[in-house]
């Protein structure tokens, strides 16, 4: 009977792990679908979020963490550092321009995790406002499944602005595109397999 390394194990939670964030993304994706850049920047509910913003943010955050995994990330941010707008679509932005920055992020986060040698390196975080007076280090798998959980996080939110929205909901847009064949972005679902892993319907709402 054959047994199985380290690596090997490693690799095949990694490309789970992997494939888990891309339906996640899937499904925001869906929920920021088919609307307009006034649509995107408009606030529905008492909190001051938006379709357009919630892209924007996730997109940051990817990169945030790219930049922690790779020894990039600076040792503290302070309250100046924060950027007011990070979670707002400003004037002069359109949700394309920010869909694109949301979908480069992603591909360089999974890239970053597949070029990592060892899930389980540990790395230290950035220290804001907010953090304990001791370092944190987390493993990179760790980053990784805290990715997945602020995108899964962002999805509700967004399936709370969108149904406010125009009634829209997150599955029955799933299940319409899939009907067609076709993925978040209207495209065939080829396509959108190669990115998404498959877009199965993981925490849709």
């Amino acid at each position: 009977m054959g047994t199985t390394s380290t690596d090997d194990a490693q690799a095949g939670e990694r490309e789970d792990l992997l494939a888990i964030v891309a339906d996640q993304r899937t499904n925001f994706r869906y929920a920021v679908g088919d609307i307009s850049d006034q649509q995107a920047g408009l606030s529905t509910t008492v909190s001051e979020l938006t379709l357009g913003g919630l892209v924007k943010h996730l997109g940051d955050v990817q990169r945030t963490w790219i930049a922690v995994v790779d020894g990039t990330a600076p040792g503290e941010v302070g309250w100046a550092d924060l950027d007011p707008d990070g979670n707002r679509m400003t004037e002069g932005e359109t949700l394309a321009g920010l869909l694109d920055a949301f979908h480069a992020a992603a591909a360089d986060f999974d890239r970053t995790v597949r070029q990592e040698p060892d899930l389980d390196r540990l790395v230290t975080l950035p220290r804001y406002p907010w953090s304990p007076p001791e370092p944190i280090t987390w493993t990179v798998r760790h980053v990784l499944l805290h990715v997945f959980r602020e995108i899964a996080h962002h999805c509700g939110h967004a399936d709370i602005i969108r149904e406010a929205l125009d009634g829209a909901s997150t599955t029955a847009r799933m299940a319409e595109a899939a009907s067609r064949g076709a993925d978040a972005e209207g495209n065939d679902a080829e396509g959108a397999d190669a990115e998404s892993g498959g877009g199965s319907d993981i925490g849709g709402g």
